[in-house]
């Protein structure tokens, strides 16, 4: 084996240019495996740190369109996606009396919106949040100039503001905010508070301002009803059970007997997250199939390059032959050139994945995401499993077919 090796070794050095364009198919495969995994982990790091922001003791009531007889299909475990159906039943009155259950320790409203704020002459289209105060004392977003808004200034429809990084960047550059008023819509707002990036969407993100709830109901919107609510629970192993005790407050309210017409959905931040990984699993399979490609593409060209490399030496071969060699010496030596190839490949493409996926991390982090780098061990076992085989594998043919040369039928070619 080591005399196969040591002229395996010698042949891929006498031909460089076609030892790299054989290897080349391989580094890549392997590159694309470790680059898109990588970076699927990546966001995969961003969602579960904003939903951890959130908070991880919360959970999440929302509106959901009921099913109908005529649309059975919308009898879902998740929010309404019908923009064209409002659901006014959820309100603040709910959330008081969510708030009266034992394992609950706070709650609040959240509605949404979309407006061109403007300050001088930067203008710039936003969503803005309407808030009760509460939200400040379960969300773990920080404040990096400013205060929250209070309770009273809620309740009383108070016009002040609290922008995200970017919005705040975006529309005053390097004026300072604080105590400036910002127009958003037809109000304009005093801008008392600025968070730290929290680099990404989830829960908000950096784009937005956010604004007493009752502002954003009675000045802005003209609604009485809530989008969303978030409960804080004093203990998270109780959390299925006052999920269900939310369930059963809110069907009181909203006279509902039936639970396939609940108008609404209440789910823990575990439901979130489980449904999540499940996308994210879907989604990793789907980018390891289309790498898989790539490293199919790589084990055809080393098939074709090692079938011409046989048809070359075929002369060679034919002596070898003559001279005593097994058909087995030839095949092991043709067999470790291929094992050559895909190890060789399989580490520069190791390498080019990871770099690629640093780069990914870097220009994310550059473009204010918190976009952990990473390069997971299955991603390398991936990749370098499937080349392995598929390498060997298309090495096996070009290898038998050297083997079973006739020596008197090879040696004419000399």
């Amino acid at each position: 084996m080591y005399k196969a090796f040591k002229q395996s070794i010698t042949s891929l050095l006498s031909n460089k240019g076609r030892t790299v364009l054989t290897t080349l198919g391989i580094v890549i495969g392997i590159a694309t495996v470790i680059l898109v995994l990588s970076a699927g982990e990546g966001f995969r790091g961003i969602v579960n740190n904003q939903i951890a922001t959130l908070g991880t003791n919360t959970l999440v009531i929302a509106t959901r369109v009921p099913p109908t007889t005529k649309n059975r299909a919308a009898a879902n475990n998740g929010p309404s996606l019908n923009a064209t159906v409002a659901i006014t039943s959820l309100t603040l009155r709910d959330l008081d009396d969510v708030k009266r259950l034992a394992n609950v320790t706070n709650a609040y409203g959240i509605v949404v919106g979309q407006a061109v704020a403007s300050y001088t002459d930067h203008k710039k289209s936003l969503i803005y949040y309407g808030v009760s105060a509460a939200r400040f004392e379960i969300d773990k977003g920080t404040l990096s100039q400013g205060r929250f808004f209070t309770d009273g200034e809620d309740k009383g429809a108070a016009q002040v503001a609290i922008l995200g990084s970017s919005a705040a960047t975006s529309l005053f550059a390097q004026d300072p905010p604080l105590g400036k008023y910002l127009r958003v819509g037809n109000l304009n707002f005093l801008v008392i508070g600025v968070y730290n990036s929290r680099g990404g969407p989830v829960g908000g993100g950096d784009d937005g301002v956010y604004i007493p709830l009752v502002t954003a109901q009675k000045k802005m919107l003209g609604i009485d009803y809530i989008a969303r609510g978030v409960v804080e629970m004093a203990d998270l192993n109780l959390a299925d059970a006052t999920a269900e005790n939310i369930r059963q407050v809110i069907r009181h309210n909203h006279d509902i007997t039936d639970p396939v017409k609940d108008d609404f959905t209440v789910a823990t931040q575990a439901d979130v997250l489980g449904t999540l990984n499940t996308i994210f699993n879907g989604i990793t399979f789907l980018l390891i199939a289309i790498a898989a490609i790539s490293l199919i593409v790589g084990g055809v060209g080393i098939m074709n390059i090692m079938y011409v490399v046989v048809t070359e030496r075929t002369a060679e071969i034919g002596l070898k032959k003559a001279l005593g060699a097994k058909s087995s010496d030839i095949l092991n030596e043709f067999l470790v050139e291929s094992i050559v190839v895909t190890v060789i490949g399989g580490i520069f493409g190791i390498i080019l994945g990871s770099l690629l996926g640093w780069a990914v991390a870097l220009i994310a982090n550059a473009a204010g995401l918190a976009w952990p780098f990473s390069v997971p061990l299955y991603s390398i076992l991936i990749g370098v499993g499937v080349s392995a085989t598929i390498g060997i594998s298309f090495g096996v043919l070009p290898a038998r077919s050297a083997a079973k040369m006739d020596p008197i039928e090879a040696l004419r070619y000399e």
